[in-house]
């Protein structure tokens, strides 16, 4: 059961409605300025998260995002920073009417704090906290320019990781506004590498199941209104635990990225393994 808040009215509504297993989500994007940024990226990042959250609980998902009129370069620019911020390509549609492509009415919207939409609709509303951008320390790249089209190369790993920005975004309540700073940035890209490192480190350990209370809580967390940052808490948690076996450890991580999409498996694999001594 996948319960959300709606915003109209503060209480706690199962989506879809049971016992149907398909949701129907709209994701309506704010109007587009000069360039794609944070700013306008969050509330198709919390379309992603419920849709994966849905379907990590058995649910079939038809996301639909409804776009203001864009530029063939804007288009091109928003389609390339839902791809590199791992936001799962939904079905565009221009307008404010997406039954048609959802094949029914939506039963759940997410839309920007304060947008001006039809208060009429059906379903679910989530309203997703504003962004701002505070003045970034010297030699930390603006998330803006991270996300540019026309600046492919500092999407390289080494220079700067798009999804350092994902995990920023998803480390406060959907609802609350977020502040994107130098600082925060840089401390997201740590722990990214950590984690990843982390990660691959205990995928040399013999797998272990992912004991039944973290299971437990992670899920409840998310079915009741998408509480991520919860689950990034629980993870934080879960690496410094001495009690929780290394192949435990890396089988939490790795299902939970299922939800936060944070490519936390990448470096398996990769180690250098010791080199035998050889035979004198």
């Amino acid at each position: 059961m996948l319960r959300i808040a709606d915003t109209r009215t503060g209480h706690l509504v199962e989506i879809p409605a049971a016992p149907r297993r398909l949701l129907r989500s709209c994701v309506h994007l704010p109007a587009i300025g000069t360039g794609v940024g944070p700013v306008y990226l969050r509330v198709p990042l919390v379309g992603d998260v419920l849709a994966r959250t849905a379907e990590l609980n058995g649910l079939q998902v038809v996301t639909v995002l409804t776009t203001p009129d864009l530029t063939r370069d804007q288009a091109r620019a928003l389609d390339r920073v839902m791809t590199v911020l791992g936001i799962h390509p939904p079905l565009l549609v221009s307008g404010h009417h997406p039954d048609g492509a959802l094949g029914g009415p939506a039963d759940v919207h997410v839309v920007a704090q304060g947008a001006d939409t039809d208060d009429a609709m059906g379903g679910v509303r989530i309203d997703v906290g504003q962004v701002s951008t505070a003045p970034l320390d010297d030699g930390v790249p603006d998330p803006g320019h991270l996300l540019s089209p026309d600046l492919p190369d500092v999407l390289v790993p080494e220079v700067a990781d798009p999804l350092a920005v994902r995990l920023l975004l998803l480390g406060r309540p959907y609802g609350t506004p977020v502040t994107v700073t130098g600082e925060a940035l840089a401390d997201a890209r740590r722990t990214l590498r950590q984690w990843r490192q982390q990660v691959a480190d205990w995928a040399q350990e013999p797998s272990r199941p992912i004991p039944a209370d973290l299971l437990r809580q992670s899920h409840a967390a998310l079915v009741d209104d998408l509480g991520v940052d919860a689950v990034l808490d629980l993870l934080a948690d879960v690496a410094g635990r001495s009690d929780v076996p290394a192949g435990a450890k890396f089988e939490t991580f790795a299902h939970l990225d299922r939800v936060l999409g944070l490519d936390l498996v990448r470096d398996v694999g990769r180690q250098r393994r010791p080199e035998r001594p050889t035979a004198p």
